[in-house]
């Protein structure tokens, strides 16, 4: 009886799937490098935080789950522009540097996310207890002012001011933006010293007209839009 040549086919076919598996794994490594690349490239390269998108990403998400532990932080530096003036940038550097690694520190802790908006400003999305919102915040802020060491400029004291908002305090429709400007709109109400550290945005704070889309008083709102 002839020898038929189907009965060598599943050799060859093995052969074939080994010499595929080495190929799709490189594929699958070419991805994660690529993944991992994206990831670094996402990241402010002088205190390594994720920029404002991956903040909202993370509010717009947690919001869909339990809103009274929601708590969502503005950060503003104080003072930095005097540090800029006096001492030069490279300081000004690496107080912003300081008070970044702080904050992704401190969010870290409490299973949330810190983000640079640019500047000297940083946002913060993390769940915490209401009862101990106030208390969290102003030890926060103490951290945040513990003094850097910079050399040929000896020792660097920042100061930070912090607002506010919680989720639950506003209505189940309102969105990471809206939010994000309570926050904002809380920090500069800190920052101008009309209220003091822990104070929480209401819902005029977040309902605060804008002005391009910032907040009356930012920066660049007295600019014409192009």
């Amino acid at each position: 009886m002839p020898v038929i040549p189907a009965l060598r086919q599943p050799t060859r076919t093995f052969a074939l799937a080994a010499a595929a598996v080495p190929l799709a794994l490189a594929v699958v490594v070419d991805d994660v490098r690529v993944r991992r690349q994206l990831r670094t490239a996402r990241r402010d390269p002088l205190t390594g935080l994720p920029g404002r998108g991956v903040l909202m990403d993370r509010i717009a998400r947690l919001a869909a789950g339990d809103r009274e532990q929601l708590h969502v932080l503005v950060a503003d530096a104080d003072g930095l522009k005097a540090v800029n003036d006096t001492l030069g940038h490279a300081a000004g550097d690496v107080l912003i540097a300081a008070i970044g690694r702080r904050l992704d520190a401190w969010a870290q802790a409490r299973g949330g996310v810190a983000a640079r908006f640019g500047g000297d400003e940083f946002g913060v999305a993390v769940l915490l207890s209401p009862a101990d919102t106030v208390r969290e915040v102003r030890a926060l802020r103490e951290e945040l002012a513990q003094p850097v060491d910079h050399d040929g400029y000896g020792v660097l004291s920042p100061a930070v001011s912090i607002g506010v908002a919680r989720a639950g305090m506003l209505p189940a429709g309102a969105n990471a933006s809206r939010i994000l400007r309570g926050a904002d709109m809380a920090m500069y109400r800190v920052k101008t010293g009309s209220e003091s550290c822990g104070y929480i945005a209401t819902l005029k704070d977040a309902y605060a007209p804008a002005v391009q889309g910032r907040r009356p008083g930012r920066n660049g709102t007295h600019l014409p839009i192009t």
